[in-house]
């Protein structure tokens, strides 16, 4: 069986005029399997804008450099110029038969100029240009994730500003534990995406060095200037080492191994939409915006955008594994392998943004059911902690004392059907006879929740110093 690259949206020219630009030491064509497999011009042509800005910044280079003239370089530039247009426009001819979107510029280069575009490849390969270009496409898409969290922040910071005395249980394994406050819960995103937004400021940073000038893993023998095309292209120095420059694809696994983290607390977060807006829960009703309906069952609004965004953990995790395995074995310098590099990348950017964009929108219009939170939050003698901490604090109970009185007194008001706060005083201290009236002042919900006064408690003191904090942080 012939298996056929798929040229649908490509102009293909032919493997001759693909092959003139590496086959010299080649006397056949390219197997149409071989093509298949070899071709990446339906990936990396996403990577045009910043191939043509690594031209840019390499003409300019060769020419302050006097290894080209100042007329190739004029020449090659105009010729960049006219080529970016087109890509933008929608107008260029993508070809498979020339690989990628390095010679697929390259040719259309000497179609529009002729000989002077030979010269832009002096002292430089495919491989650091793929290297740089892949570089400058990832770190552009980092910074703009780090816009993206921010939003979502905003977003989380607002919700828990409006809702910061409002109580709400508090879960371990999905039981009712003890009660908190929807400011306080939802301040925990707010910690776990500034984490996040770090992860991608600090994999900006250790990227920020050029692959360009690296040629194809040895360095070049023209007397070239790096710092130029570094500062050129937005970073701060050049790669140190020829050999890495052109094989370092760690800067990519970072950038994954934050979207995978990032996923996951989107997951965490979506889980519990999902879980606050079922009927059992009413917690949280999420806006017309962000559910959908049943074909089948017309009562129904079901959280899919949360679900989505869930879903799409699975995939940043996979994109992570790949990438690793990819990598894993491959001596240096550059193998082929790389070239599948990109597509896991593109697509776990991709996903990460959508996620982000859909999760802002749902938390920003979301609407909480205080009566529920409430009514919940006093469910399964959740203030049970407070009684044992009353009794180690005002009676000097040793703590497991304490915890187990408190068990009694739970089974007791179990066994009635009632709450801890509706057992007498009698029924309380015929478990423990040291107890007084004053246990309920600490048995209600609300006071059990402005008792939490610790740093990083749940009180709404406290909850509201750290909104402060973030407001002045992000707004």
């Amino acid at each position: 069986m012939t298996v056929k690259p798929d040229n649908t949206s490509s102009d293909t020219r032919s493997n001759s005029k693909g092959q003139e630009m590496w086959g010299g030491r080649f006397s056949a064509q390219p197997d149409e399997v071989m093509q298949a497999i070899n071709a990446s011009i339906g990936v990396d042509q996403r990577l045009a804008e910043e191939d043509v800005a690594g031209s840019i910044a390499h003409a300019n280079m060769l020419a302050a450099q006097e290894i080209i003239t100042e007329a190739d370089r004029d020449a090659i530039l105009g010729g960049l110029d006219k080529i970016i247009e087109e890509i933008r426009a929608g107008e260029f001819k993508f070809s498979v038969a020339l690989e990628d979107i390095h010679m697929n510029i390259e040719a259309r280069l000497k179609e529009l100029i002729g000989e002077p575009a030979g010269r832009l490849h002096t002292a430089r390969s495919r491989n650091d240009q793929v290297a740089t270009d892949f570089r400058l496409w990832v770190k552009s898409s980092c910074t703009a994730r780090l816009d993206q969290i921010e939003s979502l922040m905003k977003a989380l910071l607002k919700q828990a500003d409006a809702h910061a005395d409002w109580v709400m249980p508090g879960f371990t394994h999905l039981q009712t534990a003890q009660p908190v406050t929807v400011g306080h819960h939802l301040m925990a995103y707010v910690e776990m995406f500034s984490r996040d937004f770090s992860r991608f400021a600090d994999a900006i940073h250790r990227m920020d060095e050029c692959p360009l000038g690296a040629a194809a893993l040895a360095g070049t023998g023209f007397e070239t200037n790096r710092y130029i095309t570094a500062e050129a292209l937005g970073f701060s120095h050049p790669m140190a080492n020829s050999l890495d420059a052109v094989s370092a694809r760690d800067f990519a696994i970072e950038s994954l191994s934050s979207i995978a983290i990032c996923a996951q607390h989107l997951s965490r977060l979506a889980e519990e939409i999902v879980i606050w807006s079922s009927a059992p829960f009413s917690f949280v009703r999420l806006s017309d915006a962000w559910s959908t309906g049943s074909s089948i069952m017309p009562q129904k609004r079901n959280p899919d955008a949360a679900e989505l965004v869930r879903a799409k953990t699975g995939r940043a995790n996979g994109s992570l594994i790949s990438m690793l395995t990819i990598m894993k074995g491959l001596p240096l310098a550059y193998s082929k392998d790389m070239q599948d590099d990109k597509q896991i990348v593109f697509e776990a950017f991709d996903s990460l943004d959508l996620s982000l964009q859909a999760m802002t929108g749902m938390i920003d219009s979301i609407t909480f059911n205080k009566a529920n939170l409430a009514t919940a939050a006093a469910g399964g003698f959740s203030t049970a902690t407070d009684l044992a901490d009353w009794l180690v604090r005002e009676l000097n109970i040793p703590f497991r004392e304490a915890h187990h009185i408190t068990g009694a007194s739970v089974k007791a008001a179990e066994d009635k059907g009632v709450q801890l706060w509706d057992l007498s005083l009698e029924e309380l201290q015929a478990i423990e006879p040291r107890i007084t009236k004053q246990i309920f002042d600490v048995l209600s919900v609300d006071a059990s929740v402005a008792s939490r006064q610790s740093y990083g408690g749940t009180a709404p003191v406290r909850v509201r110093e750290q909104i402060a904090l973030w407001k002045e942080r992000l707004l």
